[in-house]
């Protein structure tokens, strides 16, 4: 069978671009990361996101299902594991961040995940998670089939709860950088997005129907 990195994701169809880097230094600058903190990407891909980490001074670690993921990356540590069935390969009480995208909803037992990951991160540890948002995706959410476990804003704050997480928050989010430095854009956004034909290729367009969530937890201090 393929790999579903090199067919979903080849560089044809989703060229590299610009946008992990800003998507990685808004998510730096308003979660309060700092240079030299150990963050660990599961699902990492072909690495875009960590090496954007990287360039900020983070000590970066990836791990992915695919044995293609972190073609690119030099210097960063990606292990190969089946993150839905096996343990992390990873010491207790080990990374400052643990940060995916795109990845939970592709999960059948999130929850084992979640504990997982309770588990390698350090006490005052961040779990950053970003999902796409069943409410605005829910007709194209299939489209992959590999998704398995959609997420609502509630479900994603309560799972976070539920696996023994504190100081939970999930916001919506447009992945749209405009917005992010002119905020009132949303309700712009938000006007035109029933307009919208459901599987547009303009990103722009697309990005102001289709809405991320981030969940952010803390691992408490025993």
């Amino acid at each position: 069978m393929a790999d579903y990195l090199e067919i979903i994701y080849d560089e044809k169809s989703h060229p590299l671009n610009t946008y992990p880097k800003k998507l990685i230094k808004y998510l730096f600058d308003c979660y309060g990361m700092t240079a030299g903190q150990k963050i660990l990407e599961p699902g990492c891909g072909r690495g875009e996101f960590l090496d954007a980490y990287r360039r900020l001074g983070l000590e970066c670690h990836g791990l992915d299902l695919s044995p293609c993921a972190g073609g690119f990356l030099e210097g960063i540590e990606v292990k190969q594991a089946n993150i839905e069935n096996e343990s992390l390969p990873y010491r207790d009480n080990y990374f400052d961040i643990i940060y995916s995208k795109s990845l939970m909803e592709h999960l059948r037992h999130p929850e084992k995940y979640l504990s997982e990951v309770f588990r390698i991160l350090k006490p005052g540890g961040k779990v950053l998670c970003l999902i796409p948002d069943w409410e605005s995706n829910y007709k194209t959410y299939f489209d992959d089939f590999t998704h398995v476990t959609p997420f609502t804003k509630i479900s994603l704050r309560d799972i976070l709860l539920i696996s023994d997480f504190t100081d939970v928050n999930v916001v919506k989010f447009r992945q749209l950088p405009i917005v992010w430095k002119f905020p009132l854009l949303n309700i712009f956004c938000a006007m035109i997005s029933p307009l919208i034909p459901v599987r547009t290729q303009t990103k722009f367009l697309r990005w102001s129907r289709e809405l991320m969530l981030i969940g952010r937890a803390k691992k408490q201090f025993p």
